[in-house]
């Protein structure tokens, strides 16, 4: 006995059914974070490429490009968010959320190729020093960057805790480290002020840093998404919901995987095997609505219900398999 109801987590939002659905609000919400974040940093970037013209300073330089690369990678989200509002069909019967993983996982390439480019320039002037001008525009300029990356960072950040796109809140951190080594181009141009003018490279090598830290912990958030990895607390209060619904006598599978930022539960739970069809499907669907309660990024599940004298995936596996 199984109750399936792909799209029935419109209550969380206090719409009925019918109305238009949350997964495409939750898209919506996406799609205008990363629109106006672009925008953003697009503004900042040039504003700050500019003075790396006048000025020569190669840690602004890595700061820049880096701000370029983040700005950059709003379009493959962009392009993810969009296709997640298709709906599911006969050949993608999940819909197309799993391409927001993808980009996110393209998300972090771009990253990683900033890196190169700023690692790359800061070497080179460390080998070959170069004489930084306008220290006061290049400070202005640093300035600039850290508000805007900031402001970036709280968006994302916000926007993708409340829809659960783990791609958005990854790019949201990027943008806050972004925001950081603003400030030490910042700490370059006073010690290159100061009579250091290698403070100015130095502090490329240590934006590089910075940088392949991103790369690392958002590498590891997304290819986690991608195996179907979820932090245990979810199953953890999936199974605290479920077990005190009136007739749950055990829950015993759960399986949990995200597909862009939506959640899809499948959970087996055992009730009384004398109790009718009826009744199991009742308590199937209390159980239900009992996990949307809980989880408002649950989006789909899928509910087995077995009777408790027979309670388990081993009573449904296949023996030619075991």
């Amino acid at each position: 006995m199984k109750e399936e109801h792909p799209h029935d987590h419109e209550k969380n939002y206090g719409h009925t059914h019918g109305a238009v659905d949350p997964s495409i609000i939750t898209t919506s919400r996406g799609i205008r974070a990363v629109k106006w974040s672009f925008i953003a940093l697009m503004v900042t970037a040039l504003l700050q490429i500019s003075i790396v013209y006048i000025s020569g300073s190669v840690a602004l330089l890595a700061d820049t490009v880096h701000n370029y690369s983040d700005a950059a990678t709003a379009i493959p989200l962009w392009i993810a968010f969009s296709l997640a509002r298709r709906k599911p069909n006969k050949q993608y019967t999940y819909g197309y959320g799993r391409v927001e993983d993808l980009a996110g996982i393209l998300i972090v390439v771009l990253i990683l190729f900033s890196a190169f480019v700023a690692g790359y320039e800061s070497i080179i002037r460390l080998i070959n020093p170069r004489e930084v001008i306008f220290l006061r525009y290049v400070a202005i300029a640093a300035l600039i960057g850290f508000v805007g990356n900031e402001a970036v960072a709280q968006f994302r950040i916000k926007t993708g805790k409340e829809i659960g796109s783990a791609a958005l809140i990854a790019d949201g951190y990027h943008a806050r480290v972004d925001g950081f080594t603003s400030l030490a181009v910042l700490l370059g141009a006073i010690g290159v002020w100061m009579g250091y003018p290698l403070a100015d490279p130095a502090i490329g090598l240590i934006i590089t840093i910075a940088i392949l830290k991103i790369v690392w912990d958002s590498g590891k958030m997304m290819f986690s998404r991608l195996l179907d990895g979820v932090d245990p607390e979810v199953i953890d209060e999936l199974s605290h919901a479920v077990s005190h619904v009136e007739g749950v006598e055990d829950v015993s599978d759960i399986r949990v995987r995200w597909i862009g930022h939506r959640l899809h539960a499948e959970i087996n739970i055992a009730v009384d095997p004398d109790l009718s069809v009826s009744e199991g499907h009742r308590i199937a669907d209390d159980a239900r609505k009992e996990l949307l309660n809980h989880l408002k990024y649950l989006s789909g599940t899928t509910i087995h219900v077995d009777p408790s004298n027979e309670s388990g995936e081993k009573y449904h596996s296949n023996p030619i398999l075991e």
